[in-house]
């Protein structure tokens, strides 16, 4: 019976190591995010990844693994005129690289295809870009009672398969929050990850990416690396820097007022126009250390409105600013 109540005991449970793809950066049979704005190279060091693993290549400071499989999907990218001439500039053995077929049927992160297609290939390395598109199109990404499922399912899938998951995801335009808030919807993407790295440039060079690890929940986080792209696909390691998560995210959180910064927030959170519960809303504030006096003026500053709906109240964002009044 699902009621019936089983107990483990601590005692019995057998200790594993955690085994990595590439430490401490990609944990295997877990969940990896790489995270950053559009055109700061994100796909670009999921390629260049991929490219080493297939060739059993090291990565920085890693030891070399033999020769993989790797299964990449893309929502975003077409295969034949910019994945694959990409991963041949980079060397990669495409013979190694799988795509799960979506002519007929889109993927979806709970798509039993995906477990078959690890299972077939022997891949160690899924990786899904943007993430966002393989939720699902019933799924709202803001909320966290249909992400946390989701997710949690994803990372059962990833233990049982041993096989190591990035989640390539898009940053919203929030800046100036901590960059636990900067990634594109629900909280609960980056609490079911291990390991999260945040893609971006610094403002002393903007021709040179950084790759900062923003969350490692299984190992000290790992040294800032930076890397350089050239035209046509090319890719160079340039080795490890002092750059942080902040100098990453362009020093934004020094110089943003509260108000803007949950203006921009509310932006996003609002845009679809269905509305969040407002109770919600409020501790998602408190979460960025925002007082409720500077929630509500960022509210009325953008036309936040507020409707009750079975018992409970909804803050909405109208299409126009400044008419309306929020709670």
């Amino acid at each position: 019976m699902a009621d019936e109540l089983r107990l483990i005991q601590m005692s019995n449970v057998p200790t594993e190591e955690v085994r990595w793809l590439w430490y401490p950066y990609v944990p295997l049979g877990k969940l990896t995010i790489v995270q950053g704005d559009p055109g700061e190279g994100k796909t670009t060091l999921a390629l260049a990844v991929i490219a080493s693993l297939t060739r059993g290549e090291p990565l920085p400071d890693c030891a070399a693994l033999p020769p993989m499989s790797v299964i990449y999907q893309t929502a975003e990218d077409g295969l034949a005129d910019t994945i694959k001439p990409r991963l041949e500039a980079m060397g990669a053995d495409c013979s190694r690289v799988f795509v799960i077929d979506e002519s007929r049927k889109e993927l979806s992160m709970l798509d039993k295809r995906l477990e078959k297609a690890i299972h077939e290939t022997g891949a160690r390395l899924v990786v899904l870009d943007p993430m966002q598109a393989y939720l699902g199109s019933d799924v709202d990404m803001h909320r966290a009672n249909e992400i946390r499922p989701i997710m949690k399912r994803v990372a059962a899938m990833a233990e049982r398969s041993g096989c190591a998951v990035i989640l390539i995801g898009h940053m919203n335009k929030a800046h100036g929050l901590k960059a636990g808030y900067r990634g594109l919807g629900s909280i609960d993407f980056r609490a079911a990850a291990r390991s999260v790295l945040l893609v971006g440039r610094t403002k002393d060079d903007p021709g040179v990416r950084v790759m900062a690890q923003d969350k490692n929940s299984l190992a000290p986080e790992g040294r800032s690396m930076s890397f350089a792209l050239s035209e046509g696909g090319g890719f160079r390691w340039l080795g490890f820097c002092d750059a942080t998560v902040d100098d990453v995210l362009g020093g934004m959180a020094r110089t943003e007022s509260k108000t803007a910064r949950m203006e921009d927030a509310l932006r996003e959170l609002l845009e679809d126009g269905d509305g969040l519960p407002s109770d919600e809303l409020a501790a998602y504030a408190e979460s960025l250390g925002i007082s409720e006096r500077t929630l509500k003026i960022a509210k009325k500053n953008l036309g936040v409105v507020s409707e009750r709906r079975g018992g409970k109240w909804y803050s909405m964002l109208l299409p126009q600013e400044g008419k309306g009044v929020s709670s």
